[in-house]
């Protein structure tokens, strides 16, 4: 099975690049980046130490319900191209562990999909969630529950 994965919406992040508020209605914090990890959500690439990146909330579901969990993430803070292929960024093997879990067409996890994995099996994890039908799309996150992208059937 192909996969589609992809960062977070271009429209949001040009929200937030112009000021607008994050998931708790506050501005993004302007940082300095520091180590390694710093993954923007937006092109799915590492924000190099000793560059400015923007910290907010982020609540990867279009409304709120019970399971439209907010947490925070990074993003370039300067506009960059949006992610969208089929392949997982090479950084993600490092993602140890990751969270990996299905939601259905409500937006409501499938608890019987949640996975915690090396980050080198996040893709195969993400091809056997998909395989059941009534699962409409995969979030991966880190171990600290921190979005990092959705993936799709392509």
């Amino acid at each position: 099975m192909k996969l589609k994965i992809q960062g977070i919406s271009t429209d949001e992040c040009e929200r937030i690049w112009r000021g607008g508020p994050d998931a708790n209605g506050q501005p993004a914090l302007h940082r300095i980046a520091e180590g390694l990890a710093n993954p923007c959500r937006h092109c799915l690439e590492l924000i190099p130490a000793g560059s400015e990146k923007l910290v907010l909330a982020h609540r990867p579901f279009d409304s709120l319900q019970p399971y439209a969990e907010t947490g925070p993430i990074f993003l370039h803070a300067q506009p960059c191209q949006r992610y969208e292929g089929e392949t997982l960024p090479y950084w993600f093997d490092y993602l140890a562990p990751a969270i990996v879990r299905g939601y259905d067409d409500n937006h409501w996890i499938r608890y019987d999909t949640g996975k915690v994995v090396a980050g080198q099996d996040i893709a195969q994890s993400c091809r056997s969630i998909l395989g059941d039908s009534s699962v409409a799309y995969v979030h991966v996150r880190s171990k600290y529950n921190c979005f990092q992208c959705r993936v799709d059937r392509a």
